[in-house]
């Protein structure tokens, strides 16, 4: 058995070349604008509140919030006052969402 080789990029090299003039000009941006159209509020302590949208279920909503869509338990378990079943979500509900507990990492 021979031992893994690593590749050897000694002799890369890299360039740019651009065909703009930049000289003494600045970009301008007078025209740009912005804006954010969400459905998300931050209440008090830090939780969240999320309108649900059609389509929407628990599992998108925790990926959404959490980075993982297996987290929807903790949002169900939050709104236990309003949902019976986890598969009965309505458009138009306000549902709490907890911090995202980073030490479940």
């Amino acid at each position: 058995m021979t031992p893994d080789r690593k590749a050897d990029f000694s002799g890369v090299s890299s360039s740019v070349d651009t065909t703009g003039d930049t000289t003494g000009r600045k970009a301008d941006f007078s025209g740009v604008s912005s804006s954010v159209d969400t459905s998300a509020d931050v209440v008090d302590g830090g939780e969240q509140t999320y309108t649900v949208e059609s389509g929407d279920t628990l599992s998108h909503i925790a990926k959404r919030f959490y980075g993982k869509a297996g987290e929807w338990n903790r949002i169900f378990q939050a709104n236990r006052d309003q949902l019976d079943d986890p598969d009965l979500i309505q458009p138009g509900q306000v549902l709490r969402i907890p911090p995202h507990d980073t030490d479940a990492d």
